[in-house]
């Protein structure tokens, strides 16, 4: 079930996040999109607990950004992060917004083929964009593409 984020979810947010990448946002940070786009963070729950998470914003009220998304890694390779990044573009698409921006690592093979499959187009590499100095790809979708 994916829902919208609720504040008693930060912790289990926080901990998906931690597990999920080597330079975590610090937990104040989730809270400030949640202020900001409370329903464009959401949570995917089984069995009652939440086992994934995206956050996003929308910029100048004319792209969407994919802040972050992760799934807990019991519970990954079962379509729940597509699931999160269709309904992301469901609310933003429904608020007006056509296109949608993201950043991922260039050695996320992963996330890669995700967001490949899903139509979203490498535009350009972020050189040094992790504190490692690792590039990243920021990564464009026109949602008229379904």
């Amino acid at each position: 079930m994916i829902r919208e984020f609720k504040r008693e979810d930060l912790a289990r947010v926080c901990e998906i996040e931690i597990e999920s990448f080597p330079y975590p946002y610090p937990c104040q940070l989730f809270l400030l999109f949640y202020n900001l786009f409370p329903q464009l963070f959401l949570v995917v729950e089984c069995g009652g607990m939440v086992v994934g998470y995206s956050v996003g914003t929308i910029e100048r009220g004319e792209k969407g950004h994919l802040i972050s998304i992760a799934i807990d890694r019991a519970h990954r390779g079962k379509g729940l992060g597509k699931a999160l990044v269709k309904e992301f573009e469901a609310r933003v698409r429904s608020l007006g917004v056509s296109r949608v921006v993201l950043e991922v690592s260039v050695k996320n093979e992963v996330a890669l083929s995700l967001y490949k499959k899903l139509n979203y187009k490498v535009v350009s590499v972020l050189p040094s964009y992790y504190p490692n100095g690792e590039d990243a790809y920021l990564m464009l979708k026109e949602l008229s593409q379904g």
